[in-house]
């Protein structure tokens, strides 16, 4: 007597089945795997670009650091200004006045230097 093949059939069609789940399953994968990549790539690009602008933070702290120091120099130059006017001034006065040998003409002389002030306006 000859087998039915029936059974073999069905478990056929079930081998079928499977395999159309495993291609649908195998596709999903890879659709997700492309996922994960583009997103992993998002993540890598977007930590680069913050390295970046944390560096142009920082050289923005630096140039915001160089003006104040700049702004100070430039502020002292009307004093320098009126401290080289005094010296002409007294030199010329002692050019045409030479009785008075008491005066060095190099203009050297003690000066107080108010520490205090100095070191308040830093602070600030």
């Amino acid at each position: 007597m000859r087998q039915s093949v029936a059974p073999n059939r069905i478990s056929h069609a079930a081998s079928l089945a499977s395999q159309a789940n495993n291609a649908t399953a195998t596709s999903r994968l890879l659709e997700k795997k492309k996922e994960f990549e583009a997103v992993a790539a998002l993540e890598r690009a977007s930590a680069l670009f913050l390295k970046r602008i944390e560096g142009l933070a920082d050289d923005c702290e630096v140039m915001a650091d160089a003006g104040q120091v700049h702004g100070q120099v430039l502020e002292q130059w009307p004093l320098m200004f009126q401290s080289l006017s005094l010296f002409l001034n007294s030199r010329e006065q002692h050019l045409s006045d030479p009785s008075d040998a008491t005066v060095p003409l190099t203009g050297e002389r003690l000066v107080r230097v108010p520490l205090d002030e100095l070191q308040a306006d830093a602070s600030k």
